[in-house]
């Protein structure tokens, strides 16, 4: 799937370098046949240019375990010249001095890099005669889906202390010598690049010091340091976190939109996540994303973006408000749930406004009718993140998240004491439970359909997910609940599901055209031609396999005590997140995150953070008092 560097070594190189250092913790730097500085270490893999201040190639392992992976940076985007490259002796470590060629001051070096096993230090020194240089980065996605987590500044810039996380591989902290230096931080969608600069010393700063120290940040779980079937677990916890710089939000990969429908996956990680760096938490990214909508900025699922002229997607306020609570209940937050209350209530009324029939449940403006979606590319979207199917009216997955949102907007109102909405919100959740099972089971399939159109009719085509989330968070009775997961693990294994490695279907039966959303005759998309729709099945989101939602069935299944069932799909995917095969692309361009059944790639994203939210199945596995109080919901009192 990628292209993985093959470093040369220095063995026969014409020109070698001595080794600096023969410390049994480092490899060999040395000057290759490619004229490149090369260092490894059981925790990095680099190349350094002998011409420019610059990495031509870094990969990374976060446990220290010798694993090589893709090179995380563009190769084509080498500056290539004008520097001198000197190699320094002294220390443990290795030195590289860089020196302008133009300059013949030999004292003057914009940039030394001491290297030791797990630790890069890039430190820049200001001259007057010669300008800043600044140190820039221009990773590859196509290769590694690098995103850079930090909180940006009102000038733009990111601040430091910052977090560089390559999945697949691990993380490294930045952290600077000095305060107040703003980091550039780009990407862009058509390249699949992301480029980050860090300024070279100045009259202001005249000596700056970049640390960037390998790390693998992931909950402390009972069980898993000494286990290799959790090391995927390890390298990958961050997965589920990528900034794209151009909106300053968490979204759903470096170089791709910001989804409000998302936010409360981001939060949940939160939850668990220790911190990233001194001073930074993934909470702290998580408020700097919902302050973005709380101070009316855009995100799809939003009205008025993209396809929801009309209205918002039913999961998208459900998911700022669980977002908001996971950062209320995180213990500092008080002063910010304060000023931003308003804001999150009016959420919470917006979902309360759709109830139309005082059911208890809340609506989408769109029928969902079958035969009310126009054909061709979509109009406008259906009522949640499964947005190429016809959900509409009245849809269980946003129910189940609305109802899990009540309880929390009461939680919020009990934290700051404002006890008519905590009576307002519990009520609101204790209506949508008693309604829930009654409206959305199925009694001839034996399982919850996806949605109730207006006109009545219930739309069952056997979604895992949405069953899974509604037995997780206690809206389905246990009997029940277990009597539904055998009707549809019997169901999977009915169709020949049991590539597990690649997660699950969404749905098990194909969604026919009047049900679906997204109808173009290549069927990329999941919409045939057939009218039965037997020719789009497996494409995309009509029933393709992907990692994305496949924690609400492994969920489901831990929390009725079903473990060996769930470790049979669990243990597969860690493999495969191991191996990092649920992103990059293949020859045709078509990406991993959603799959045929016979593992042909027919996704879009290059890396869709959905695909990880699932590694969430680890800690509910692993050790109930791990989750943070009130985080599992399964009751509306939570």
């Amino acid at each position: 799937m990628f292209h993985r560097r093959n470093f040369l070594k220095s063995a026969g190189a014409t020109g070698a370098v001595a080794l600096i250092s023969t410390h049994p913790a480092f490899a060999q730097l040395a000057a290759n046949a490619g004229n490149t500085l090369h260092f490894s270490s059981p925790s990095l893999d680099l190349e350094l240019s002998p011409v420019a201040p610059e990495f031509l190639s870094l990969s990374i392992d976060g446990l220290g375990k010798n694993r090589r992976g893709a090179n995380s940076i563009d190769q084509k985007s080498w500056r290539g010249a004008g520097f001198k490259a000197s190699i320094l002796r002294g220390g443990d470590g290795l030195r590289i001095a860089y020196r302008p060629k133009w300059n013949g001051d030999n004292s003057l070096t914009p940039w030394t890099f001491e290297i030791t096993g797990k630790k890069v230090v890039a430190s820049a020194q200001w001259s007057p005669s010669a300008e800043p240089v600044p140190l820039i980065f221009q990773f590859d996605l196509n290769q590694v889906h690098t995103t850079v987590l930090g909180l940006f500044q009102s000038d733009g810039l990111l601040a430091t202390p910052a977090l560089l996380h390559f999945p697949g591989q691990g993380s490294m902290r930045l952290t600077a010598s000095v305060g107040g230096v703003g980091l550039t931080y780009t990407s862009d969608l058509s390249r699949q690049t992301a480029t980050l600069s860090l300024p070279g010393a100045s009259q202001a700063h005249p000596r700056i010091s970049y640390t960037f120290d390998v790390t693998a940040i992931y909950p402390n779980l009972p069980g898993i340091d000494g286990d290799p079937r959790f090391d995927a677990f390890r390298r990958n916890w961050l997965n589920t976190l990528q900034i794209n710089p151009e909106s300053q939000s968490l979204a759903n990969n470096t170089a791709s939109d910001t989804c409000a429908f998302c936010y409360y996956e981001y939060a949940d990680i939160a939850s668990l996540t220790p911190s990233l760096a001194p001073g930074l938490t993934v909470f702290d990214l998580v408020k700097q994303t919902l302050g973005r909508v709380l101070a009316g900025g855009e995100a799809y699922g939003l009205p008025g973006v993209h396809n929801f002229s009309l209205t918002a997607a039913s999961d998208t306020y459900p998911s700022l408000l669980i977002a908001a609570a996971d950062c209320a209940r995180a213990g500092y937050s008080d002063a910010w749930l304060a000023a931003n209350y308003d804001g999150i209530r009016g959420w919470a009324e917006s979902m309360l406004a759709t109830d139309t029939t005082g059911n208890g449940l809340i609506k989408y403006g769109f029928s969902g009718n079958s035969g009310s979606w126009p054909d061709g590319p979509p109009q406008f979207r259906p009522s949640n993140w499964w947005d190429t199917i016809g959900f509409g009216y009245e849809d269980a997955y946003a129910n189940a998240l609305a109802f899990r949102a009540y309880g929390n907007m009461a939680m919020m109102a009990g934290k700051l004491g404002k006890s008519a909405d905590i009576a307002r919100y519990h009520a609101a959740a204790e209506k949508l439970r008693r309604t829930y099972s009654d409206r959305f089971f199925n009694p001839q399939t034996g399982v919850l359909g996806g949605w109730r159109s207006a006109d009545g009719q219930l739309h069952d085509y056997f979604f895992l997910w949405v069953n899974g989330i509604a037995i997780h968070y206690g809206l389905v009775e246990k009997p029940q609940a277990n009597a539904i997961m055998d009707k549809l693990l019997a169901k999977m294994k009915q169709v020949g599901y049991d590539k597990f490695n690649m997660g699950l279907p969404g749905n098990l039966v194909t969604v026919p055209l009047k049900d679906y959303v997204h109808k173009t005759e290549d069927a990329r998309y999941g919409g045939g031609i057939l009218p039965d729709n037997s020719d789009g099945f497996q494409n995309y989101e009509n029933g393709g396999a992907t990692g994305s939602f496949a924690f609400f069935t492994l969920a489901a299944l831990y929390d009725l005590g079903r473990r060996d069932e769930a470790d049979q799909i669990l243990f597969p995917m860690l493999t495969e997140y191991d191996r990092c095969g649920f992103e990059g692309r293949d020859a045709k361009g078509n990406s991993n995150d959603w799959r045929r059944w016979d593992g042909t790639a027919k996704g879009y994203e290059g890396l869709l953070t959905d695909n990880y939210y699932a590694l969430l199945a680890v800690p509910l596995r692993q050790s109930e008092i791990a989750w943070p109080s009130g985080f599992r919901p399964p009751t509306p009192l939570t």
